[in-house]
């Protein structure tokens, strides 16, 4: 376990057991710990927990880096790994089969007092990765801890409860009975609540916030990027990172293959680290090219994490040209149900005219099923609200908004949830030019600084600028004169943003 020459480490190929079990490959699990200071690999005494423990992978490169760094002060080898594996590091399993595949990572065993282990530490099998079966905590059909579904989650004991220790208690610190100074580790992402089709709530943030209340010196952990936009259940978490000073690095993937080969994970995936003792400003590092781009600013200058370093120059200019108390079009674009039907609303012979699915296209409602009304008598601009349709890798330039998913409707015709109302006026006049506001790729980049997932709701458009008056036909010209926006940064743009039908359209 503790030679170099892994040729090649079966941790990085093995298989994900489930979507909760996606392991992470130690080439990444050595970007984490390289933010880490270096002495703590020359401190015998540092303790080092994994929460979430899945391969064991971050727990055996841990064991490595110290073996290294303890070769002076501990010179014995079979001593020095006696005690990093008795009393530096730590995990808890996420399922049973998890805790023996870390164990056997860790001490090459998948029982700690085995025959085969690489340490004589512990005199049960456990070692220091433990599992307990635990359960869910019911109440009005949710859990308490984890907010799981009761429906999906009550099972018997011959099934995992996916009720996680670490998440499962109000004191975390008992479960070791003792301080951490490092918590680290790759959460499970996400659990199904319960909701229409495949609804699933995310679970990661409930991790990394456990972890703070341990208080350690460091923690580090890899969770998907959605929480920069924040969304369902993650608006809280969303102000609380934003806000907190001690994150000092943030490390982002907009296509998640980079981390996770054959994982797709909607809006990609990043890592940080969380240091106790510092604040200021944060290290954000993006890849282009495959190549790191380092800013460091704060992280709550805007209402979300703007991911990309090269944007905040171009939304810092157009937000000043527009100046203090620009109007948003997130003030203008209807919420969900503009009409109060539903999606699964079923098409009527007759009555008002209205706009159901792409597919199903113009058909009819029951007036009396017509619950909002103030968009009726107008004319309007419908867009699809999940306007990114199979696209997760938000690396490569997104299609959004073109001809073929917008609707021009009547006065007199509504629309069900499958579309929000961008825009109603009085004529049809307006309404074009407010489609072609809302085409222009520099609007388009706009949206997009604030989405993370295929969803596009009313609060994306935060940064787009409401003009107030529609009477002429923009283009990405006029706007880069308003705008004072460079041919560098236009170029920028362009990378981001694709038109259907473009040379590289797939």
């Amino acid at each position: 376990m503790f030679n170099d020459n892994y040729n090649p480490d079966v941790l990085s190929c093995i298989a994900n057991l489930s979507s909760d079990e996606v392991f992470t490959p130690p080439h990444i699990v050595n970007m984490m710990l390289d933010m880490l200071p270096a002495e703590i690999w020359r401190d015998k005494n540092a303790t080092f927990l994994d929460p979430a423990c899945k391969s064991g992978v971050f727990l055996r490169e841990i064991a490595k880096r110290l073996d290294r760094g303890l070769e002076d002060q501990i010179p014995n080898r079979k001593k020095r790994i006696n005690h990093i594996l008795k009393n530096q590091v730590f995990g808890i399993a996420i399922t049973e089969l998890t805790s023996l595949l870390s164990r056997r990572s860790l001490y090459c065993s998948k029982k700690a007092d085995g025959k085969y282990s690489v340490t004589e530490s512990f005199d049960n099998e456990d070692g220091n990765i433990r599992f307990k079966n635990t359960r869910h905590k019911w109440k009005t059909g949710r859990c308490e801890f984890c907010g799981a579904s009761q429906e999906n989650y009550e099972r018997g004991d011959e099934l995992e409860t996916h009720a996680y220790e670490f998440l499962h208690t109000e004191n975390p610190e008992k479960i070791f009975n003792m301080k951490f100074d490092v918590i680290i580790g790759n959460p499970p992402y996400q659990l199904s609540d319960g909701g229409f089709g495949r609804s699933s709530s995310p679970i990661y943030h409930q991790f990394v916030e456990q972890a703070k209340k341990l208080n350690p010196r460091f923690l580090t952990m890899i969770i998907p990027s959605r929480w920069f936009a924040g969304g369902k259940g993650l608006d809280e978490f969303r102000l609380g990172m934003l806000g907190d000073r001690r994150i000092r690095r943030l490390i982002d993937f907009e296509n998640s293959a980079e981390v996770f080969p054959g994982v797709d994970i909607a809006g990609g995936v990043c890592f940080f680290l969380w240091n106790r003792e510092e604040k200021g400003q944060c290290q954000v590092t993006n890849f282009i090219d495959g190549r790191p781009v380092d800013v460091t600013r704060n992280l709550d200058e805007f209402p979300t994490l703007i991911r990309q370093n090269r944007a905040i120059p171009i939304l810092r200019k157009i937000l000043s040209a527009e100046g203090r108390g620009m109007k948003s079009l997130s003030q203008v674009i209807s919420s969900r149900k503009p009409f109060g039907l539903p999606t699964n609303y079923p098409p009527k012979t007759k009555g008002i005219p209205c706009w159901f699915t792409q597919k199903l296209g113009l058909r009819f409602a029951n007036p009396s099923d017509v619950t909002e009304s103030s968009y009726l008598d107008k004319w309007k601009l419908l867009i699809p609200p999940a306007p990114i349709a199979g696209q997760t890798d938000f690396s490569k330039p997104i299609a959004l908004y073109y001809e073929g998913n917008i609707r021009i409707a009547k006065p007199g015709e509504c629309c069900t949830e499958s579309w929000l109302v961008a825009c109603a006026f009085n004529t049809k006049a307006e309404v074009l030019s407010f489609k072609s506001y809302l085409l222009t790729k520099i609007v388009r980049f706009l949206i997009l600084q604030s989405v993370v997932s295929q969803h596009v709701t009313k609060e994306k458009f935060i940064f787009v600028p409401d003009l107030g008056t529609y009477r002429e036909t923009f283009t990405d010209e006029l706007l880069r004169k308003r705008w004072n926006i460079s041919k560098a940064e236009w170029e920028f743009i362009e990378t981001k943003v694709r038109n259907i039908g473009d040379a590289n359209d797939e």
